[in-house]
């Protein structure tokens, strides 16, 4: 790669990052998420679409421009992509209402398509890393995900970690564009 090309690629990422909101870093979670397993379910799609429009923060969203710009991205490179997730995660200064937010998103798509897989609980294992709410907190909201929380057989639960394995238990295929629901 020359320097021209990483200096672009760089300026892109300074841009993504100074353009991170609440809505978006909501969206790329539930997508995360969604593809955390390997599979997007047209029941995850659903839930998705109407956790937005159930929300304030999305106003003047356009849900299939957003969500196939996710896909487009993921495909192009997943490990980047869920990199990026982390320090957009990092990077937005969210209240404990809102990482209650991130993980009803988070939690809700997990469970959409009636299937819970071990990718799946890593990714949130991993995203519960970055958010400061605390396990009391969360668990009053949502008392059924208190497996989620646990550590690991494997005690170092360091973010690295929890990335590294959820990287190598996750099998991203190459995903096709969401469709408008006929």
């Amino acid at each position: 790669m020359t320097n021209h090309q990483e200096d672009l690629e760089l300026d892109l990422k300074v841009k993504n990052m100074e353009t991170t909101t609440f809505d978006k870093v909501l969206l790329k979670t539930a997508f995360c998420c969604m593809a955390a397993d390997g599979d997007i379910d047209k029941r995850e799609i659903e839930l998705i679409k109407s956790l937005c429009r159930a929300e304030d923060v999305f106003q003047n969203f356009d849900f299939l421009s957003e969500i196939n710009s996710l896909v487009s991205n993921i495909n192009s490179n997943s490990k980047e992509f869920i990199s990026s997730f982390f320090k957009e995660i990092n990077s937005v200064n969210l209240s404990e209402n809102e990482e209650l937010m991130l993980i009803n998103f988070a939690i809700e798509t997990i469970k959409a398509d009636e299937e819970i897989k071990y990718s799946e609980v890593k990714f949130f294992k991993a995203i519960r890393h970055h958010l400061k709410v605390t396990n009391d907190r969360i668990l009053i909201e949502y008392p059924e995900i208190e497996s989620f929380l646990k550590e690991d057989i494997d005690t170092d639960s360091s973010f690295e970690k929890l990335l590294h394995h959820f990287q190598e238990v996750a099998d991203f295929p190459q995903f096709e564009q969401i469709k408008e629901a006929e």
